[in-house]
């Protein structure tokens, strides 16, 4: 889904809302000022885009998720492996590793996730 692919800018204004939801929107404004360095017009304006594109809600002047953070990185992630890695999850792995040392530990986290949605279970 598209619109849940956010540009970097609009991903950490989201992380703000997520964090601190259900956000006046005075107080996006000043969080985005402090965080982001961002004018009040700037923020309104990828309020509104995000809003828009389903992203975000604005009732009332109080700002909310619309899409949980989660889902967000859920589709980011899918994205990365088809464009850059042909959606192969071990090529993914095997870049996204690079030579690195992996404890026992995460080994046996990998294999408990893998097998997890090998069973269906498709819990996060």
């Amino acid at each position: 889904m598209d619109n849940l692919r956010l540009a970097e800018g609009e991903y950490r204004f989201a992380c703000i809302v997520w964090e601190n939801e259900p956000l006046p929107s005075g107080k996006l404004v000043e969080l985005s000022l402090e965080q982001l360095g961002w004018k009040k017009s700037t923020t309104y304006t990828v309020l509104k885009k995000l809003v828009a594109r389903g992203v975000l809600r604005n009732e009332n002047a109080v700002v909310t998720a619309a899409v949980p953070k989660e889902e967000v990185l859920r589709e980011e992630s899918r994205a990365v492996v088809e464009r850059a890695f042909e959606g192969s999850l071990p090529s993914f792995l095997a870049h996204f590793m690079g030579g690195r040392t992996i404890s026992d530990a995460e080994a046996d986290e990998l294999k408990r996730v893998i097998d997890r949605y090998r069973e269906g279970d498709h819990r996060d």
